[in-house]
């Protein structure tokens, strides 16, 4: 690998730990560096090679940072803030001067981000409508008012002016309390929950360092926020006598809307979606109990088995309830299919 320090051209910024300097080397660089760059991005700097510490090269980010001590970084290129329109092909299911709707594939991640700073919906987004979208999220969020994980697929609202994004960003928040909001999910869960319809009421919060992922938490916990999602199973695959199966196709209905809560909740009551390569690791072997034919299909399906089929809103402008469907998605139904063998 090149060394960072010999590349001239690219530009270098010394730091001096103050009093206030203390904890790991990432965070501490995020915070004087102001947000120039992620924490991600500054942690894979210093794996990289691309700072010194003391005038000594440091690959380890959870360093400790003391008074006194020299850090020098190698910064990269700035990457541009500001997504670009890009020829993205979407499936519109309905559009006027106010929002869009689409279906949104799996694979597709919704916002640009850290590994993720082209090729997004909104590269998509601003391509198909050009500078009408709302710019309340943000620059790298324009129009979003919810998202789906990359790898779920399903109906998504996207508002075109501010208005639009007040008023459907008070519905989401709202979860349908008080107005007609509804989201409704299919999702191919191993096994089958003892109760054929229920409620799942269990705080959802990080799971340790990771911040992607997400865990059940006591109530008492710091970050513990309410997660509440409601079931009821559709199909059973491979049942037997004593009412146990192999799988479950099931409906979720979402009373709030937490990261990877539909993912974590089923994981919970021992339910994990197949195919989620976060929950549902414990549960890869129950593949070796199907037919064959399943079986491979199962072990080749690449993602979780999760679609949005269902969103229901009050439009911002006229008042009327719109409601929209997006069908299975064809991996989806060759899963269930091959489960029904």
């Amino acid at each position: 690998m090149n060394d960072p320090f010999n590349e001239i051209e690219r530009p270098r910024k010394v730091l001096t730990a103050g009093d206030e300097a203390e904890g790991r080397l990432d965070a501490w660089l995020t915070t004087v560096l102001e947000g120039e760059f992620s924490r991600s991005r500054i942690k894979a700097l210093i794996e990289q090679g691309a700072v010194l510490l003391n005038g000594k090269p440091v690959t380890e980010p959870k360093k400790k940072i003391h008074m006194g001590d020299t850090v020098e970084i190698t910064l990269p290129e700035p990457e541009d803030p500001e997504p670009k329109g890009e020829d993205i092909p979407l499936e519109v299911l309905y559009e006027d001067d106010d929002l869009i709707v689409i279906a949104k594939p799996a694979g597709l991640v919704v916002h640009p981000g850290a590994g993720n700073w082209t090729g997004t919906l909104v590269n998509a987004l601003i391509h198909h409508c050009g500078d009408s979208l709302s710019g309340i999220g943000g620059v790298r969020r324009p129009g979003i008012v919810h998202r789906l994980d990359k790898d779920t697929s399903g109906v998504m609202v996207v508002a075109k002016n501010d208005i639009a994004h007040r008023h459907l960003a008070e519905q989401f928040a709202d979860h349908g309390r008080s107005g007609p909001l509804e989201r409704a999910y299919q999702a191919v869960v191993w096994g089958r929950p003892a109760m054929l319809r229920g409620t799942i009421d269990a705080p959802l919060g990080r799971s340790g360092a990771d911040r992607t992922k997400r865990a059940v938490k006591r109530e008492d916990s710091d970050d513990a926020r309410e997660a509440v999602t409601h079931y009821e199973v559709i199909e059973r695959f491979h049942e037997k006598p004593d009412a146990t199966a192999l799988a479950s196709l099931i409906e979720c209905r979402l009373e709030t809307g937490r990261t990877h809560q539909i993912r974590v909740h089923m994981a919970h009551v021992g339910n994990p979606l197949i195919g989620d390569p976060d929950y549902s690791a414990g549960f890869r072997t129950k593949a070796n109990l199907l037919p064959e034919a399943a079986k491979t299909v199962v072990n080749s399906f690449p993602r979780q088995a999760l679609h949005a089929y269902l969103l229901v809103f009050e439009h911002p402008r006229t008042g009327e309830v719109m409601e929209f469907e997006a069908a299975m998605p064809e991996d989806m139904q060759e899963l269930v299919e091959a489960l029904q063998a």
